[in-house]
């Protein structure tokens, strides 16, 4: 299936993805990154990958940006579009839009810990477990219907450095095997529920 990633930072998942994609059936079309200095955009050069960016500072509105994006993501027409740590607000014409294509990645046990700075919340409420999230994407910020979770023990001697640490190590995990689920059309989402294998999540 034709994917196209987009990412905002040094693309950790991004590469667990590349490093899988013959296994989950993803022929990654492009990496689009909203921030020039984005280690990703190296790591899909690296990997023959086109790559994009699209710098947000200089569309006047949310809106501006989201249709100039959408323009670059449709040259590709990918069944699936990868939201792996791309750290920008998507307006709700845009979510709507590719409803039901567009997965992300949250580094918290939703819905708990929306938003940024998760590790760092999570050991201030004195959680036990922390961990990831991977959901549909709607309108709702990091509030999509979730797919799967999975969890680590938080420390007591963690730091939020240590405790994002194990939960990338569980992403890189998770995030392929979710997309493979995807890309084999064993998952949808379907009246606002994440369906895999014809059972609701």
């Amino acid at each position: 299936m034709k994917g196209v990633i987009l990412i905002s930072g040094s693309g950790s998942n991004l590469q667990s993805i590349i490093d899988n994609a013959e296994e989950i059936d993803l022929d990654i079309q492009a990496v689009i990154s909203n921030k020039e200095e984005a280690y990703g955009l190296k790591r899909a050069q690296d990997a023959n990958i086109p790559n994009h960016t699209l710098n947000h500072t200089q569309f006047s509105t949310r809106e501006a940006f989201d249709q100039q994006l959408s323009q670059i993501i449709d040259q590709y027409n990918p069944g699936i579009i990868i939201l792996a740590g791309f750290m920008r607000i998507l307006t709700a014409e845009f979510t709507q839009k590719y409803l039901g294509k567009m997965l992300n990645i949250h580094p918290s046990l939703l819905p708990k810990f929306t938003g940024l700075n998760t590790h760092q919340r999570a050991l201030d409420a004195g959680e036990s477990e922390h961990g990831v999230s991977i959901h549909f994407v709607t309108d709702e910020l990091d509030g999509g219907p979730i797919i799967a979770q999975s969890h680590v023990q938080v420390l007591k001697n963690d730091t939020a450095k240590s405790l994002s640490k194990r939960v990338l190590i569980e992403e890189h995990k998770l995030f392929p095997k979710v997309i493979h689920c995807f890309t084999q059309g064993r998952l949808s989402l379907k009246d606002n529920r994440a369906i895999l294998d014809s059972q609701c999540l």
